[in-house]
């Protein structure tokens, strides 16, 4: 056989190969990797999410300036008001942290070992590293749930907790997948004395939040 036709045979035998890895590779370790991936990306993203509420919130956040309690004549509560321009400010400051937080760990990426990617403990550390990295995409919300339960006579617990919703693209060598961030905190715990009537209970802060596009 001449050196060509072996060469031929070779290659030929090369490319089949590489295909059928490449198959074993898509049908075995890359659904466990986006697994890997999308709990590794979803935690990554909880955490930053999380950093942010508790900066933009530990800085600008006082219970008594946001929720305004009014009083009657004898001291009686006859509503409970939101400052909503504040709460504006405060979710869109923390949408905005959160966009360009999520967008520097998306830059930067993670590794993952392929060993550890394939739970395989006697080659834990070795083995190539596989690239993950992120792309925030559609919208990033942040609106406020408020929460009131009895703590007692004529005392109310009052909590409002700050919820932020995001998509995420994770970014594979050969494949990539979307999943949904939502992340709720809660942002203070306040207990209010006197019976407070229903209308102050069902205080509405659906209208307070912001959104704005990933870019």
């Amino acid at each position: 056989m001449k050196f060509k036709q072996r060469l031929a045979v070779f290659l030929i035998i090369l490319l089949v190969l590489i295909n059928i890895s490449l198959f074993v590779f898509d049908r075995s370790i890359m659904p466990t990797l986006l697994a890997v991936a999308d709990g590794e990306m979803r935690s990554k993203a909880a955490v930053t999410i999380n950093n942010c509420i508790i900066k933009e919130f530990g800085e600008d956040f006082n219970y008594e300036e946001i929720i305004k309690v009014e009083k009657d004549s004898e001291g009686n509560i006859v509503m409970l008001k939101a400052d909503t321009m504040k709460l504006n400010r405060i979710a869109c400051d923390v949408a905005l942290s959160s966009q360009n937080e999520l967008k520097k760990i998306g830059q930067v990426g993670l590794e993952l070992p392929l060993s550890y990617v394939a739970k395989n403990n006697i080659l834990s550390g070795f083995g190539p590293n596989i690239t993950v990295k992120m792309q925030p995409i559609g919208y990033i919300e942040t609106k406020y749930v408020s929460n009131f339960e009895g703590a007692g006579i004529n005392q109310t617990r009052h909590r409002i907790f700050v919820e932020v919703k995001t998509k995420i693209r994770i970014i594979l060598p050969s494949n990539n997948n979307e999943i949904e961030i939502i992340h709720q905190v809660p942002i203070c715990e306040t207990i209010i004395v006197g019976k407070i009537p229903d209308n102050a209970i069902n205080l509405d802060m659906s209208s307070a939040g912001f959104s704005i596009p990933n870019k």
